[in-house]
């Protein structure tokens, strides 16, 4: 992993775990203080987020982290359940006996997190969707799916009702299983209807202030160990 790479994973990870604020700004020197990185490297990892929506970048003021309203987070849904389905039907034929068990691990990873950490959850949820992306065969799709699915996950950290991430493994397994059935008709309609409700969970939240400093000194810890 290059040092961008792991910037743009620790920072992926911070916004997504709720500890860098919606709105809250991202100094590129704080960045490179925090990782023992330079500011092009920081500057490069925020562009990155920036491409999956996750960090907005603004003239003349610096990097902050995205704050899209619930109307926005809704109308991403819209689009995520069109590019899903289209994902599900581009999956036909690929399900073999090893990508099946690998998926009915992480649903399964998933399901133990019922009730514990929603956070964690949302986390899980997205690399699901993600995994499914990768192995559709296409690469644009891919991308596609990877950015929407990354966007609505920060709506789904900032906004969600608490335990709103419990219905999600069991959604996924339904899906899981029509996939490996051959399904494809029932598994896309499944897939439509678990973003529809996924989008349906969120409500407006009220968001915490944080010290960026502390936050992204504990990512850089945690990143060290890793």
């Amino acid at each position: 992993m290059t040092r961008t790479e792991r910037v743009h994973q620790m920072l992926r990870l911070a916004i997504l775990d709720q500890q860098l604020a919606p709105g809250v700004r991202l100094p590129e020197d704080t960045i490179g203080e925090a990782f023992g990185s330079s500011r092009t490297i920081a500057r490069e990892a925020l562009g990155r987020l920036a491409v999956e929506g996750l960090v907005e970048l603004k003239p003349n003021r610096g990097a902050f982290v995205a704050n899209p309203s619930l109307d926005e987070g809704r109308g991403m849904f819209v689009i995520r359940a069109a590019l899903e389905r289209a994902m599900i039907k581009e999956l036909a034929g690929r399900i073999d006996e090893e990508t099946a068990e690998n998926l009915r691990e992480m649903v399964e990873k998933e399901a133990a997190l019922e009730g514990r950490s929603d956070v964690e959850a949302i986390r899980l949820s997205g690399e699901f969707h993600m995994h499914l992306a990768a192995l559709c065969g296409n690469a644009l799709l891919q991308r596609y799916i990877n950015e929407i699915v990354s966007r609505c996950s920060l709506v789904m950290a900032m906004y969600g009702r608490p335990h709103s991430a419990d219905c999600g493994a069991r959604e996924h397994r339904d899906i899981v299983e029509a996939l490996i059935a051959g399904d494809i008709d029932r598994a896309a309609d499944l897939m439509e209807h678990h973003v529809e409700e996924v989008a349906t969970r969120a409500q407006l939240g009220v968001k915490k202030d944080c010290d960026v400093r502390s936050v992204l000194a504990d990512y850089a810890a945690r990143s060290d160990k890793g």
